[in-house]
């Protein structure tokens, strides 16, 4: 497995890999996981250094994005999509990419990595509430799944609303 920055070639495999990783046996059409990839690439908040993918023999297998947010008004990433083929699932593939886009992120000079998930997979990662740090999510009840990621520039002073890039509101 190779981990690497997403290419223009990539494009539609990208896709391809967050459609099959978010489609529901029972459901017909584009998952909207699929759709906050390619609004998010053409945004203001994309930053093309940290949409890496997976490749396996070859063939994009997963992706990994972090795009521009805001945390009480200064910069912060918020992370996802995660996608990973259903092919490749359970394989360490997102392992893979949540560690290289941590590593990435933090070498960038960013605060924090925020994201809506599972605490039982991003703890690994070193994911905590993000209520530990006065990190408030865009909808209430996301708490329970709300989550930050700390690195090296991160200041105790940041603490606030969260507000991911704009097609995170409308997708």
């Amino acid at each position: 497995m190779l981990i690497r920055r997403e290419i223009p070639a990539d494009i539609p495999a990208v896709h391809d890999v967050t459609a099959a990783a978010f489609r529901k046996a029972d459901a017909a059409g584009v998952p909207v996981e699929a759709t906050l990839v390619t609004e998010l690439r053409a945004s203001d908040g994309w930053i093309p250094a940290l949409s890496l993918v997976a490749e396996i023999d070859a063939a994009v297998a997963g992706h990994v994005v972090c795009t521009r947010a805001s945390l009480g008004g200064r910069p912060a990433l918020g992370l996802g999509p995660l996608s990973v083929h259903p092919d490749h699932q359970r394989r360490g593939v997102g392992k893979a990419l949540v560690h290289a886009v941590l590593g990435a992120a933090d070498a960038l000079g960013e605060p924090a990595v925020i994201l809506l998930g599972d605490p039982a997979y991003y703890g690994r990662f070193g994911f905590r509430p993000a209520a530990d740090v006065a990190v408030t999510p865009p909808v209430a009840e996301w708490a329970p799944y709300f989550q930050i990621r700390t690195l090296a520039a991160w200041s105790p002073s940041m603490r606030g609303p969260f507000a991911y890039a704009e097609p995170f509101s409308r997708v």
